[in-house]
């Protein structure tokens, strides 16, 4: 890509439509406009907020959303059809995406069309939006199964009817970063149409090719709370921005100290807990046990952290277990107000090490304090 064409990516979050079709979430109302609130407070640039084509009660909710008066840009997801973008319109939004499948297979299997259609339905949907003034992004489903040549047709077509985007899809999860890259930087140089990428994790490889993304000349990068999404879920919001601010060097704008706690609501509202050692904003990702990561943490955080758990909302602590070491052990005594002194801290350890054993588990406080009564 031109370097020269390189600009600052914007993350539109999902959580609300994507997120919400993975199977057995729902969001109430109120969770709706919680989530929404707290997205546009720490700074995230666009919510696609839901599908105001499935009836009444959706459109009620996504026009309750417009009427917070978020700083952040709502957009709707609509098949390419008059009467979905319709429902947009009156649901209150002024953007708008606008899906068609792209792939052959699913062109001729899904739909039942053939590309024709899918380029002559494009141009209707897009006259119909832009006639009503709508910001509008081209959807791509099943985009990392299309043929390139035929994007690129889609593209022109996007471009001159006055899209303003198009959104490549990796529908079903199955590209690498490597392939990510190739692909996306062909159609940043084919066409002058910014593109958005929008990644499943059905490989676990959803971060990773949203950045490759990005990388090749992305400026917009879907993501959602936890990745929550259909089947294994999207990018993750909290993983692909603290990604791109420290292992990219690529700062969004959005403020992550609330991310756990964000997290947390989400995955309260969604009945979809996640696990202690999710990455950024797993409970025990700044938990230490080992006696040497533990040391190096304790003399300089920067040592074994790439981030401050701060800077997500989190807090370090110290596990006690098998693989403890003294220093570890003397912080963990001390942060309970235990007077280490007279203590023989060794033959504690000893006790430690050994009980974590027999217990195929980390030493609790309780435990702990009943080894200092007996040494």
């Amino acid at each position: 890509m031109d370097a020269t064409r390189q600009q600052a990516v914007i993350v539109t979050d999902t959580t609300l439509r994507d997120g919400e079709q993975a199977a057995g979430v729902v969001f109430s109302p109120e969770e709706k406009l919680h989530i929404a609130g707290w997205l546009d407070r720490i700074g995230v640039q666009e919510l696609e907020c839901g599908i105001p084509a499935m009836g009444r009660v959706e459109q009620e909710c996504v026009r309750s959303l417009v009427e917070l008066g978020l700083n952040t840009r709502l957009i709707t997801w609509n098949r390419a059809l008059e009467s979905d973008i319709k429902a947009s319109i009156d649901s209150g939004v002024t953007a708008v995406d606008v899906s068609l499948s792209v792939s052959d297979i699913q062109i001729e299997n899904k739909i039942r069309k053939s590309r024709a259609w899918v380029k002559e339905q494009l141009v209707r949907a897009l006259r119909f939006a832009k006639k009503n003034d709508l910001y509008v992004s081209v959807g791509g489903e099943d985009s990392s199964r299309a043929d390139l040549g035929f994007l690129k047709e889609l593209l022109q077509i996007a471009a001159e009817e006055g899209a303003e985007r198009f959104r490549f899809c990796d529908t079903l999860g199955i590209l690498n970063p490597f392939s990510m890259y190739e692909q996306v930087a062909e159609l940043v140089n084919a066409s002058s149409l910014a593109i958005e990428v929008h990644t499943h994790n059905d490989l676990g490889m959803a971060t990773a090719n949203a950045l490759a993304g990005v990388k090749a000349g992305a400026s917009f990068v879907s993501t959602t709370v936890n990745g929550l999404g259909e089947r294994a879920g999207n990018a993750a919001l909290e993983e692909v921005v603290m990604a791109l601010h420290c292992s990219c060097g690529q700062e969004t704008g959005i403020m992550t100290a609330d991310f756990a706690a964000l997290s947390d609501y989400v995955a309260s509202a969604s009945r979809r807990p996640i696990s202690p050692w999710k990455a950024v904003v797993g409970a025990q990702v700044f938990s230490d046990e080992a006696g040497l990561p533990a040391d190096g943490v304790l003399k300089n955080p920067g040592n074994y952290e790439g981030f401050k758990p701060e800077d997500v909302g989190l807090k370090r602590h110290f596990v006690l277990g098998k693989h403890s070491g003294r220093h570890g052990l003397e912080q963990r005594l001390k942060d309970l107000a235990v007077e280490t002194t007279n203590l023989d801290l060794e033959a504690m350890l000893t006790q430690v090490r050994s009980l974590s054993s027999r217990t195929k588990g980390a030493i609790n406080d309780c435990q702990l304090l009943e080894l200092c009564s007996r040494i």
